[in-house]
């Protein structure tokens, strides 16, 4: 059966049926003796990765290569989503494969739901992010998963993207360090991470035929950096590649994504897996690239085999394949560690629990905040509307993303347990707005929850807000100027109203905790100090990707014409002027950056070598009567000569600070920071001239400035 659609659309069907496998084969074969140890000699732990691959290949059967290179559909054991069966008579483990970006997906009770990811990734803070790897990582292998198909890590250069919330967001720096954070956190419990969706993938209508037309230079600069960073920095197993094309060619039978880019540029020595469906052929993919058919083998099965027969298909391009697969599974102990875990596991704990709330409450973003009507005191009558505040909370975004809730605390609910007994709280939908408007006017603080509802497979039609939401937060604050705004959205929204309301606060999709976390934040329990990782624009026509022919796309081809202007920098290129900005977010306390310096501050290296770290230093003060964090940005500003946009994120650190207290700060700026890729080269460079470093709280508010110069042009990595 071939599956056409994607992974949240699969259906997982718990009959044996192709193979009769026991379930410890599941697991691997594990050596008891002596014999079986010199039978198997792969199975010794002192040989390298790629010594104990070659082994074990020496050893395989043509029959035996195939199964590794492709998914089994139907799956014969319940719960996952993708299955390659073990082989028994060379001890190779099975490889069990599970959705779970915020959580174990494919239907799995039991276990956590976490904010989704663009929530943690608003914290900046690249502990948290690490921790949420660890906590997937364990819930995963607990449920005997040995690859996890997660992190997303595509640069959003769409907002209205339906995936949105699965990203980082809008920035390749950003990206490639949250990556980095989150699979080493995956990989450090047991499971081999899969970073996705490469490449370009960056809308979802009609995302199986669109053509994604976009020149390397922007390939290189903008799209690739964060799964150069998984692969380098963050040693991540597997690539899974998207279902768009790029420059006319399928993502998972493209040479020059997988072969130049991946192999040959970022000697990636992990495997590409195809999204659900998104191989189509065999030969062009196998040459392309494509080391494993997911989740059947239509193309990878029978049609391969008979490849290699007639000699379409070589033996040695075969076994390559099959070794770009075994030495991550070598590598990250697949084959050497028990792994007793099993789909109907109970993962759950009180500490997951309480980590889901923490994420979410600092991941949380404090838009406006005027009066300091935040945070809340105790005792205020509070009016609370919106389906998302009480009926339907909106805590997860749809898809392959998707997670059962063990439960969900609603807002309404977390507010009257966080204000306690003698507080009035009342709840009204928002459908009557009359209703709504006298309920706004006898309380002394009104709270409208908002929502969208955004899921793998379709974009967002527009910005909007969808149904009548503008129209009660309008309502609301008509006649109760204190009004805040609490956003549970996958992404930027439009904000009609902005001027009417006193605050507003960004929570997106903030898992099983919900209404404690924003209660938290509301009473000031938990003090700000999330910074949006995309760009809020002001209308629908103000954004980089507002043409046709950007997005959706034209007869089937999206053009990438804004090029290297994505996010903040298209903003900043065309002076334009964002509702809030990237890196934008408040706090109830204040602070205050100074003393900047900046070593070395002129470079000369000899032509050929690289240059080494510059170091930016500075002091950051906390100028209120609140504990609070902040977090210390740094840009880089090219010289104009270098076609750069005017300035982009190089360094980021966030700091904890009391009330009152200064800290120095440290921030290192790599060379990739001052470099272009150059396209007649075909290489990265690093143009000789001076380059401008702005440090700040935002791509914004930026006040502390500084230089340095380089002498002559180098090359970089």
């Amino acid at each position: 059966m071939r599956i056409r659609t994607s992974r949240f659309a699969c259906l997982i069907i718990g009959a044996s049926l192709l193979l009769t496998i026991p379930a410890s084969a599941v697991k691997g074969a594990p050596d008891t003796a002596g014999k079986r140890q010199d039978a198997h000699p792969w199975r010794d732990k002192s040989l390298s990765p790629a010594r104990r691959a070659n082994l074990l290949i020496e050893k395989m059967t043509l029959d035996e290569k195939i199964v590794m290179v492709h998914g089994v559909s139907p799956i014969p054991i319940k719960g996952y989503v993708g299955y390659v069966p073990a082989n028994l008579r060379l001890g190779i483990p099975a490889l069990t494969l599970a959705d779970g970006r915020a959580g174990v997906g494919n239907d799995a009770k039991d276990i956590t739901l976490l904010p989704a990811p663009i929530a943690v990734a608003s914290s900046w803070d690249l502990g948290l992010i690490h921790q949420y790897g660890k906590v997937l990582g364990q819930e995963q292998w607990a449920k005997g998963t040995n690859v996890e198909l997660g992190p997303s890590i595509d640069v959003v250069r769409v907002p209205e993207w339906g995936r949105t919330f699965e990203s980082y967001g809008e920035d390749p720096y950003f990206n490639g360090r949250m990556a980095v954070a989150e699979i080493k956190g995956i990989q450090s419990q047991g499971p081999i991470a899969d970073a996705n969706m490469y490449l370009t993938m960056n809308q979802e209508n009609n995302r199986f035929k669109e053509d994604s037309i976009v020149d390397e230079r922007t390939l290189r600069e903008i799209y690739l950096p964060p799964f150069e960073a998984a692969i380098l920095d963050g040693h991540v197993g597997t690539v899974m590649c998207a279902y768009v094309k790029t420059n006319g060619i399928y993502s998972c039978e493209n040479p020059q994504l997988e072969i130049d880019f991946l192999r040959r540029d970022l000697k990636f020595d992990g495997w590409v897996m195809s999204d659900w469906g998104a191989t189509h052929s065999t030969v062009a993919a196998i040459k392309g690239g494509l080391d494993q058919q997911m989740p059947d083998d239509e193309f990878y099965g029978k049609a391969l085999k008979a490849a290699v027969l007639d000699g379409h298909v070589s033996v040695s391009e075969l076994d390559e394949h099959v070794r770009n697969i075994l030495v991550p599974m070598f590598r990250h102990g697949l084959f050497d560690k028990s792994q007793p875990g099993n789909w109907l596991a109970n993962v759950r704990s009180p500490e997951h629990d309480s980590f889901s709330r923490m994420v979410a409450e600092q991941g949380t973003i404090l838009l406006k905040n005027d009066a300091s009507l935040l945070p809340l005191s105790d005792k205020l009558s509070i009016a609370v509307f919106g389906a998302a505040g009480s009926k339907q909370p909106k805590v997860e975004g749809g898809g392959s993303s998707g997670v059962n809730a063990p439960y969900v605390v609603s807002p309404l609910d977390g507010i009257r347990k966080r204000s306690g007994a003698g507080t009035q709280v009342t709840y009204a939908l928002g459908s009557d707005l009359d209703a709504a408007s006298k309920a706004a006017r006898n309380a002394e603080v009104a709270i409208v929850f908002v929502q969208t509802d955004e899921t793998e497979g379709d974009d967002r039609l527009d910005l909007k807000l969808p149904g009548n939401q503008d129209q009660l937060v309008t309502t609301v604050a008509g006649v109760n100027k204190k009004t805040i705004v609490v956003l549970d959205t996958g992404g930027p929204v439009l904000m009609p109203w902005i001027d009417k309301v006193a605050g507003v606060l960004e929570a997106w999709y903030p898992g099983q905790e919900d209404g404690n976390a924003i209660a938290a934040v509301l009473y000031g329990d938990y003090n700000p100090s999330a910074k949006s990782p995309l760009t809020f624009p002001r209308t629908a026509s103000a954004i980089p990707t507002a043409n046709k022919e950007q997005w959706p796309g034209v007869d089937g081809l999206s053009t990438y014409s804004e090029k290297l202007n994505v996010g903040y920098r298209w903003y900043d290129a065309t002076n334009g002027q964002p509702l809030f900005p990237f890196g934008f977010g408040l706090s109830y306390t204040t602070f205050q950056l100074s003393h900047l310096s900046v070593a070395p501050t002129n470079l000369n290296s000899a032509s050929g070598s690289t240059l080494g770290k510059v170091l930016l230093k500075l002091q950051v003060t906390n100028t209120g009567k609140r504990d609070g964090a902040e977090v210390i940005q740094a840009y880089v500003g090219h010289p104009a000569v270098n076609g750069e946009p005017p300035h982009q994120l190089g360094a980021f650190e966030k700091v904890q600070l009391k009330a009152g207290e200064t800290k120095p700060v440290t921030l290192e700026l790599e060379q990739r920071a001052f470099s272009i890729y150059d396209m007649a080269s075909h290489r990265w460079i690093t143009p000789a001239g001076t380059y401008e470093i702005l440090v700040g709280t935002s791509s914004r508010d930026l006040p502390l400035h500084t230089s340095i110069t380089i002498a002559q042009n180098t090359t970089s990595k």
